[in-house]
């Protein structure tokens, strides 16, 4: 059965809509001819009018319900349950950023924890058929063994966000053993793309190209022991979503976790050099950027790695888009939305 048939003639509800991947997602799934209600603070963490450009490709859907509103808000996230009687829920809404969270913890717990909590609840009084909410690589903080497992330790979180992502878990585990919520924990690896979101080092480094500055890279200068990143490219994280969707967890405990990353930890200045390709390519002319090295910042850790096994054998998919085809997507779609010809 494909997956439009599958999700024929059922409502969706998409918390972080107007976000990187909550936009991605959506677009997929109207496609498919599925209905979604999508609900986003449009805070502005970073640029609001990348929110709005993203909002602008999902509206002209009549399957499209968006509402402005925070999930920390108790009586919307309920108001929302009990007019849409959603049979999915994807939470997408977070605050996100490692650094972030060292500067404003409280955004933090309100958003992630409160945000959360909220939409358990309203799982629980209005049954669902399965609640899919992200989590993150971040909860593997600076584990020494890779590929990361699911089955890994990870008490050791190295930031606040990382904690609130592992408290996630930890809740929506509670919740499945209680109540029965069938529930699923998606831990993201890096995720990069066109439409993206700024605060992200690749998009991070290209505005920076642009307005002539020199680009911060956090790695001591050290090339031998350069940090490793598992990038994962949006559509593949989109994919692995719509997948798993269709596979809520049966066991006594209805609640799962898996890694979606791309299985393929790239050398962090690998990956710049690669976007200074995209660029040249998308340009026309050589793009080299100008680098500051500098220590690594609290909260960071040294690598991710994700093993993707657990979701191979779930849903027979495993991200495999390249850095070389993903940055140069990003770079073809940053070059054309800022008109940098």
């Amino acid at each position: 059965m494909t997956s439009k048939n599958l999700y024929q003639n059922k409502v969706f509800l998409i918390t972080g809509a107007a976000g990187f991947i909550g936009y991605f997602l959506s677009k997929k799934l109207l496609d498919r001819g599925c209905k979604v209600i999508g609900i986003d603070n449009m805070n502005d963490y970073y640029d609001v009018e990348l929110k709005h450009a993203r909002l602008q490709q999902l509206e002209p859907h009549s399957n499209f319900m968006f509402v402005k509103g925070d999930i920390s808000d108790k009586p919307l996230v309920n108001e929302l349950f009990e007019e849409y009687k959603p049979n999915f829920v994807v939470n997408l809404a977070a605050q996100a950023g490692v650094r972030y969270s060292i500067e404003n913890p409280d955004v933090y717990i309100q958003s992630n924890i409160i945000g959360f909590y909220n939409i358990l609840e309203a799982c629980r009084h209005n049954p669902v058929d399965h609640l899919v909410y992200a989590s993150s690589s971040s909860v593997y903080g600076a584990n020494k063994k890779v590929p990361f497992e699911e089955s890994d330790f990870v008490d050791n979180p190295v930031s606040l966000y990382a904690s609130t992502k592992k408290s996630n878990e930890l809740m929506a585990h509670t919740y499945s053993h209680l109540y029965k919520i069938p529930s699923t924990g998606l831990r993201f690896f890096t995720v990069y793309g066109p439409m993206g979101r700024p605060d992200m080092a690749y998009f991070g480094f290209t505005d920076k190209y642009f307005a002539n500055e020199q680009i911060k890279i956090f790695n001591n200068g050290d090339f031998e022991n350069d940090l490793y990143r598992d990038f994962t490219y949006v559509d593949d994280i989109v994919e692995g979503i719509e997948r798993l969707i269709g596979h809520p967890p049966v066991d006594e405990v209805p609640h799962n976790v898996f890694n979606i990353g791309n299985n393929k930890p790239e050398k962090l200045m690998t990956f710049i050099g690669t976007l200074e390709k995209a660029l040249t390519n998308a340009l026309g002319r050589e793009v080299m950027f100008e680098k500051v090295f500098e220590p690594i910042k609290p909260g960071d850790v040294p690598a991710t790695y994700a093993s993707t096994d657990k979701l191979q054998n779930a849903v027979g998919f495993k991200p495999e888009t390249s850095i070389e085809v993903g940055l140069q997507w990003f770079a073809d779609w940053y070059v054309e939305y800022y008109n940098k010809k």
